[in-house]
């Protein structure tokens, strides 16, 4: 049996908010990237590497993955879809320092289990656990799109999925607009929240980063749409994935004085009661010690910016 290599430790997947891309060819991009408080670095291997560039890029990814792991950092990278870039990419990716890896273009769930079998392989020949890199899983087309709930449930490696705004629009040729991207989105909450992984994203271009009020309106909005988590392609994003994904201690406070007026009424044998004017039973109940029950394991999380 093969030695089972340490990897680093990495905090709780349900916890990231924010992943911020990371052009495997560009030190200063990846210099300054350690200067963010994103939860998530994600070395980039597709869109913002050159075709020229394909090769360099994969040959680095471990090395950045050390040096972003020894600043503290969860680590995934995004490979290339095309099999014969893909498997040479997920050859060079795999490893401790990696958490996960981000699949661009998933078609079906059967997709996400060849990758699976090929990541068994080289985890053991690396001598990780099997099981090891996580997959998170990108839809970008009308397949996928028809697939979606099937990608979401296609195995334990799957940790979450992704929305891709421009990709899905230019495949079913439509704008890439709220009134376009709600619908999808909307489904991926729910694929998501039925498979157990975390969502990821939210209505909008992850290109749109001038406007920061804009973003943060699309950040408010994603986060009462039941996602987790957002992609940023732009370092100016980060603090604000992360103040408006992080529980806001107001709201905690106000979930603990509403859970405890409705212990206290459910001790008189009451099944309901009127908090601050709102009508409070058991699925108000139940949310607001989701908010309680989030905001405790960020404060616990370590190492956390």
């Amino acid at each position: 049996m093969p030695f089972k290599q340490a990897s680093v430790p990495m905090s709780d997947i349900n916890l990231w908010r924010s992943i911020l891309f990371v052009p495997a060819v560009n030190d200063r991009y990846v210099e300054s990237a350690m200067r963010r408080p994103a939860d998530v670095l994600q070395i980039d291997l597709e869109d913002s590497v050159a075709p020229d560039d394909k090769a360099l890029a994969r040959g680095r990814v471990r090395g950045i993955a050390r040096k972003f792991a020894a600043a503290g950092y969860d680590v995934t990278v995004r490979i290339n879809r095309p099999w014969r870039m893909a498997l040479p990419d997920i050859e060079q990716s795999v490893g401790a320092d990696v958490a996960a890896l981000t699949l661009p273009k998933v078609p079906d769930a059967a997709y996400v289990r060849y990758i699976g079998e090929i990541l068994d392989e080289c985890e053991a020949e690396q001598g990780l656990a099997i099981g090891h890199t996580r997959l998170i899983a990108m839809v970008e087309d009308a397949e996928g799109l028809a697939n979606m709930a099937q990608i979401a449930a296609a195995g334990p490696r799957v940790c979450a999925m992704i929305v891709g705004a421009e990709d899905l629009a230019a495949n079913m040729r439509m704008a890439v607009s709220e009134d376009t991207l709600y619908i999808p989105n909307a489904m991926a909450v729910a694929s998501c929240r039925r498979a157990g992984i975390v969502p990821i994203g939210f209505v909008g271009s992850v290109a749109d980063f001038n406007d920061a009020d804009e973003f943060r309106r699309k950040i408010t909005r994603a986060r009462g749409l039941g996602f987790d988590a957002a992609f940023c392609i732009h370092p100016r994003q980060v603090e604000i994935v992360n103040e408006e994904f992080s529980p806001k201690l107001a709201d905690v406070e106000n979930a603990r004085l509403l859970i405890a007026e409705f212990e206290k009424q459910k001790a008189l044998g009451k099944a309901a009661c009127t908090y601050n004017g709102r009508m409070v039973d058991l699925p108000v109940v139940l949310q607001a010690r989701q908010l309680v029950e989030r905001y405790a394991a960020y404060q616990q999380r370590p190492g956390s910016r």
